[in-house]
C-alpha cells in the first residue's frame, strides 16, 4: 500500500529536526582501520575522504581491545568452531559453551553469584527493570541517567517514578523518607559513570542511603547500577565505579561488553535467585537472540586480559593519557570538568562555536562528537572527547595542538 501521506508527515518531522539543529545527520562510514605504527595509534579512513587518515577521539573502546590480536584470534577460532550466528533464542535452540563460560567469568570478576548476557547493555537495562517493577514499586532515578534507564522506567509502568537532581543525595534521601509506607518495593537506579560528562555517582553514599531506608519497605530498597562506561575504564583493576568509590551494597550491576571490552552485548550480575528469575521473566532475553558464540568467546578473552597484569597496565596507561589530555586542555585555556574518567568534555557553551570546532577538528583529521542545543541545554554545549589506551602520547599532543590553533576564535 502507498505511504505517501505518512511519508509527508515523516519528512516534515525530519525537516523540523534539521531546522532545530537536532538532526544527527549522515554517519561517518569507516572503510579501513590502519594499525598502530611508528609512535602513532590506530588511524581510520572514511568513505568520501580518500586516503586521509583520522584519529578517533569519539570511541568507547577505552582499552583498545577490539584490535587486540588475542581477542581477534579468540573470535576467529569460535567462528570456525560454531559458525557466525546463534541460530535462535537460547531456550529454543540451546546455548553455547562460550556463553556459559562468559557468564561465569563475569560473575566472578564482579564478585557476584551469577551472571547473564543480553544482546546489548541497553536491552540488559530494560531486561532488568521491566520484570522487577511491580504495580506497587517506586522507581527512583538520577536526572542525568542514560536513555535506556529512562525508557525502561516508561515501559515498566511502576506505581510511581521520582527523579532527583543530579547527584543530589539529600534529594534522594527525601524521596525515600516520603515514600515509606506507600510502596512495597523501591528500585533506585543510577548510571555509574554519566556518559555526557564523565562524572560518576557516589555509589558508596547511595548504597548507604538505600540500606538506611531498606527496612521501611516490605520488599526492600534495591540498588541497580548501569556501569557501562565504568567497567574497564575506571579503578585500578578496571572494576568500575564500585571500585573507585569503595561501594558495598550494589544489588544489581548492569554493564556492557561493547565499550572497554571491545566486543558487543550487555550483561547483568547479581544473586543466583535474581538471575534465575530474569531468565524466566525478561522478554528481552527470552525472545531475542543472544550475542554470537564467537562474540562471547572474544568477550571472554577481553575479560581475561582485563583481569591480568596486562589489563592493569592498560588501565594505568588509559588513566595517564586521560590526565595528559585533560591537563593539556586546561593549559591551552579551555574549560573542562574535573574528573578521572576518559570521557573528557570540552565545554564550549555555544552551539555555533561547538559545530565550528568539530568541523575544524575533522578537517584536521580528528573525529570528535559535538553536543549542541537542543541535545543539551543552552549553555552546556560541549565536545565530548573519549580517550583510549591505544592512543599514544603523540596522538594526544597532536589533538591538543590542533585545538590550540583555534583557541580564542572557535
Amino acid at each position: 500500500m502507498p505511504m505517501n501521506r505518512l511519508q509527508e508527515v515523516l519528512g516534515a518531522e525530519v525537516a523540523a529536526m534539521d531546522k532545530k539543529g537536532a538532526r544527527k545527520g549522515p554517519e561517518d562510514v569507516i572503510t579501513h582501520v590502519i594499525p598502530a605504527a611508528g609512535g602513532a595509534g590506530p588511524r581510520y579512513r572514511l568513505a568520501a575522504e580518500g586516503d586521509k587518515l583520522f584519529i578517533k577521539m569519539n570511541s568507547n573502546a577505552y582499552l583498545g581491545l577490539s584490535l587486540h590480536p588475542e581477542v581477534r584470534e579468540a573470535e576467529e577460532k569460535a567462528v570456525r568452531r560454531f559458525g557466525v550466528g546463534p541460530g535462535a533464542v537460547r531456550f529454543i535452540s540451546g546455548t553455547y559453551i562460550s556463553h556459559v563460560d562468559l557468564e561465569a567469568r563475569l560473575a566472578a570478576f564482579h564478585g557476584r553469584e551469577s551472571g547473564m548476557i543480553f544482546s546489548s547493555a541497553y536491552i540488559a537495562t530494560l531486561g532488568v527493570l521491566v520484570p522487577l517493577t511491580s504495580p506497587e514499586t517506586l522507581v527512583v532515578s538520577d536526572e542525568l541517567n542514560h536513555n535506556c534507564i529512562i525508557n525502561a522506567m516508561r515501559l515498566s509502568r511502576p506505581a510511581a517514578k521520582k527523579v532527583y537532581k543530579h547527584l543530589d543525595m539529600d534529594a534522594l534521601k527525601g524521596i525515600l523518607r516520603d515514600a515509606a509506607g506507600h510502596y512495597r518495593r523501591v528500585i533506585v537506579v543510577t548510571d555509574g559513570v554519566f556518559s555526557m560528562r564523565g562524572d560518576h555517582a557516589p555509589l558508596d553514599v547511595i548504597s548507604g542511603i538505600c540500606r538506611e531506608f531498606d527496612g521501611q519497605f516490605p520488599e526492600n530498597v534495591v540498588l541497580v547500577v548501569d556501569d557501562s562506561h565504568g567497567v574497564g575504564a575506571f579503578g585500578v583493576t578496571g572494576r568500575g565505579t564500585e571500585e573507585i568509590t569503595g561501594a558495598r551494597g550494589v544489588d544489581i550491576l548492569v554493564a556492557t561488553l561493547g565499550k572497554a571490552l571491545g566486543v558487543n552485548g550487555g550483561y547483568v550480575v547479581g544473586s543466583r535467585v535474581l538471575v534465575d528469575y530474569l531468565r524466566e521473566t525478561a522478554p528481552m532475553y527470552i525472545y531475542s537472540n543472544p550475542i554470537t558464540p564467537a562474540e562471547a568467546a572474544a568477550a571472554l578473552r577481553s575479560l581475561e586480559i582485563l583481569d591480568s597484569t596486562e589489563g592493569v597496565a592498560l588501565v594505568e596507561s588509559l588513566q595517564g593519557r586521560t590526565r595528559r589530555f585533560r591537563q593539556g586542555l586546561v593549559k591551552a585555556g579551555y574549560e573542562t570538568l574535573a574528573g578521572e574518567h576518559p570521557v573528557v568534555p570540552l565545554m564550549v557553551r555555544d552551539t555555533s562555536r561547538t559545530k565550528a570546532l568539530v568541523h575544524h577538528l575533522k578537517r584536521r583529521g580528528v573525529l570528535a562528537t559535538g553536543l549542541a542545543y537542543p541535545v543539551v541545554p543552552r549553555g552546556d554545549e560541549e565536545i565530548r572527547f573519549q580517550v583510549n589506551a591505544d592512543h599514544t602520547d603523540a596522538d594526544i599532543d597532536e589533538v591538543l595542538e590542533i585545538l590550540e590553533e583555534v583557541k580564542g576564535r572557535a
